[in-house]
This record gives C-alpha cells, sequence and structure tokens, in this order.
C-alpha cells in the first residue's frame, strides 16, 4: 500500500514537487486539462502529460473524469449516444496506450453537490452537505430520469466499453454518485447503495470492469451504518475491484446531511479501514480528497494535504510492522 496525490488539472511543477518532497509515489490527475480533438483526448497529448509526472520520480497512475461535454449522452442515453462511446472508446485506448494504466470516471451529470460549508475543529472550513438546502431545485438535465432507466444506460456503457479496456490492458473504475442522496438533481444515482456496487460488478465480470472507491462518500451511504463500511471494504478487496482509495473522512453515514472532516475526527475509525485493505491484501494507493481548508492554506489545500498524507502513512507504516 502506497500514497497518492491527486484533485489536479494540470501538472504544475508546484504540485509536483510538493507531491515528490512528501513522500507520494502516484499521480491522480482529475478532468485533465488536454484538448478535446473530435470528441477524444489525443495519445500525443496524454504521453506528454505523461512524462511531466514521471519528470518528478512520479507515476502517472490513473486519469479521473473527462470534460462533461464528452459523455453526457452516454449517461443520460441521449441521441449522440453511439457517437459520444465512439469517442470514449477511442479515448480509452489512447489512455491505455500513453501508459496510463487507469481511468476513473463518474456516472452522475450533475457532479458533486455541496452547499454551504461549515466549520470544525479550531475552526477549519470543511465542505458540507444538507439535502434540505437543495430539495426543492428543479430537474437540472430538463426533466426526471429514473431508476431503470439509469440502470439501463450504465449497463449499455459497461457492456460497449468493458471489451475495450480489456483488450487495451487498461481498467476502468466508476465513482459513486457525491452525495449519494436518492436523487441527484433529478437524476437517479444508481450507485447509492453497496447493493448498486455489486449489480454494476456483475453486468460485466471482469477486472476491467472496478471501481474508483471513494471511500468518503461510500461512507456517507446508509449502509456504512453499524460499521457496514468495514465489511464492504473487505468484500470489494476479496473481489480484487478496488483500483485506488479515496481516502477521506466525514462525519455520518447520512446521505443528506454530513460534514466532510479531517482524516481523524469523522465517524469513521480510518484505521480499522486501512486494516480491512490491509488484511485483505489491498495492494494500490490512496490519496487525500477534500481536505478542509487550514489556516494559512492555500487555495489546493497544500496544509491540509499535509496533514492527511502524513497521517496515511504513518497509518500504513503501523501495519507493514505489525502495528
Amino acid at each position: 500500500m502506497r500514497v497518492g496525490l491527486g484533485q489536479f488539472r494540470d501538472p504544475f511543477p508546484e504540485y509536483l514537487a510538493y507531491a515528490a518532497q512528501f513522500g507520494v509515489t502516484d499521480i491522480v490527475m482529475n478532468r485533465a486539462n488536454l484538448p478535446v480533438v473530435d470528441g477524444s483526448w489525443q495519445l500525443s497529448d496524454l504521453v506528454k502529460l505523461r512524462l511531466a509526472v514521471e519528470g518528478y520520480g512520479l507515476k502517472l497512475s490513473a486519469l479521473e473524469n473527462v470534460p462533461l461535454t464528452m459523455m453526457p449522452d452516454v449517461i443520460l442515453g441521449g441521441p449522440r449516444r453511439d457517437e459520444q462511446i465512439e469517442n470514449m472508446i477511442a479515448t480509452v485506448r489512447n489512455i491505455a496506450r500513453a501508459g496510463i494504466p487507469i481511468f476513473g470516471y463518474g456516472w452522475n451529470p450533475s457532479q458533486v453537490w455541496r452547499t454551504t460549508p461549515r466549520q470544525i475543529r479550531g475552526g477549519a472550513v470543511a465542505t458540507a452537505y444538507d439535502h434540505r438546502e437543495v430539495v426543492d431545485y428543479p430537474p437540472v438535465h430538463g426533466r426526471e430520469y429514473g431508476e431503470d432507466e439509469m440502470w439501463v444506460n450504465l449497463d449499455y456503457w459497461i457492456r460497449a466499453i468493458t471489451p475495450v479496456a480489456e483488450e487495451e490492458g487498461i481498467r476502468l473504475g466508476i465513482h459513486p454518485p457525491d452525495p449519494p442522496v436518492d436523487s441527484h438533481g433529478g437524476v437517479f444515482p444508481v450507485l447509492n447503495s453497496y447493493d448498486g456496487y455489486r449489480r454494476l460488478l456483475g453486468i460485466v465480470d471482469s477486472p476491467a470492469n472496478a471501481i474508483e472507491f471513494c471511500q468518503g462518500t461510500i461512507s456517507e451511504m446508509r449502509d456504512s451504518a453499524d460499521g457496514g463500511i468495514y465489511g464492504f471494504i473487505a468484500e470489494m478487496v476479496s473481489r480484487e475491484r478496488i483500483l485506488y482509495v479515496h481516502f477521506r473522512n466525514v462525519s455520518a453515514p447520512d446521505p443528506e446531511s454530513f460534514t466532510e472532516e479531517f482524516i481523524n475526527t469523522g465517524y469513521v475509525d480510518m484505521y480499522r479501514a486501512l486494516k480491512a485493505y490491509h488484511d485483505g491484501g489491498y495492494s494500490s494507493f490512496f490519496i487525500d480528497d477534500h481536505v478542509p481548508h487550514t489556516h494559512g492554506d492555500t487555495d489546493w489545500g497544500h496544509r491540509g494535504r499535509a496533514f492527511a498524507i502524513g497521517y496515511i502513512q504513518a497509518m500504513i507504516e503501523a501495519l507493514a510492522k505489525g502495528g
């Protein structure tokens, strides 16, 4: 097990030097700032991105998400679905051929939602969600998209893209809807429960059809109450479907009301969680995620990230030495 760094669009020297100095090994670029040509990311741009990261002794282990314009009809079953799937097939092939082993993506066209931030320990500012602030919003995408419809769309995509990933030797991981509420801007979030993920993995049983395991979002799910989160981690590790982990903590297993916490102040016992990965033989990496904004921090949260990175490294070392 090891530590990565993510949530950046560009391979800026400031980020990469920071990662190298703090002992990070793996880099995840989120919605990388690359040109979209004929609906796809191009091989040459992806190779340049990988080489920029490798120039700091780091590995570009995954790309997360594409620009919103690249696959909305894939997710919502729109008229350009097949065209966008062909473009995404080209993108996935190019990612693989550029030497980047993982593509993580979401199935929520409304993206991540948060409401009014809250103060937590010592006055640090954390993102939060209160469903009461958005419950009366009209549908974001023009109408309601129900459970059956969204499952049909996901099924269509998984069956189309998984054989391509298998052929190219790349693994694809899907992120849960954040927050995992019952309706997200009028769209039913198919992966807002443990059973949703089990159903996903059953569409095509392949190592290429896997999970971008956002532990923070998954621990917001109602299934996580009464310690369910630790068993679900163990289950997914045993199935070898966790590609990497967004390792963050939240205030409660309540998708309609939660605050994102410091890594050691939420309700999840993070040592117990890490031990579940370790004991199951998980060998990939963890990234910090949505860290609180602390005193004197930068916009990209270098101080909050340093705390989370050091905390994860210490727990990994303790487990490796039998702690």
